[in-house]
């Protein structure tokens, strides 16, 4: 087993609650931890056998331009098609920050972390 990590990707998107956040929109960190058996890529050498991160940044892309009133929501949508897209991806963990939510305080940012795990 191993682990592929995409951390610190960041996005401004129109998430949020409030309708003000919709229409302001505002930045988005999002950290992506994807488990899965690297034995063949690392033989290989191989891009075909492994979770190619160009495309699950792709992916990630295009669900951040979806509005969504909560974070965990777009964490579900996006862990949803991960699972849809790669068969072999057995575990993974995303980390959704909101920076500077607005919040009526200096909040530096807030996160809902989501993960789910294949049933074999």
């Amino acid at each position: 087993m191993g682990r592929i990590e995409i951390e610190g990707m960041e996005f401004y998107a129109y998430h949020g609650h409030y309708d003000v956040e919709q229409v302001v929109g505002n930045r988005f960190l999002i950290d992506l931890c994807l488990n899965t058996d690297l034995e063949k890529a690392s033989e290989s050498d191989n891009l075909d056998d492994t979770i190619n991160y160009q495309e699950v940044y792709q992916l990630i892309k295009e669900e951040m331009k979806i509005k969504s009133h909560l974070l965990e929501h777009v964490a579900s949508r996006i862990i949803k098609r991960l699972f849809l897209t790669y068969d072999h991806l057995l575990k993974a963990r995303i980390k959704i920050s909101k920076i500077n939510p607005p919040l009526g305080g200096q909040i530096d940012r807030v996160s809902v972390i989501l993960e789910k795990e294949r049933k074999l």
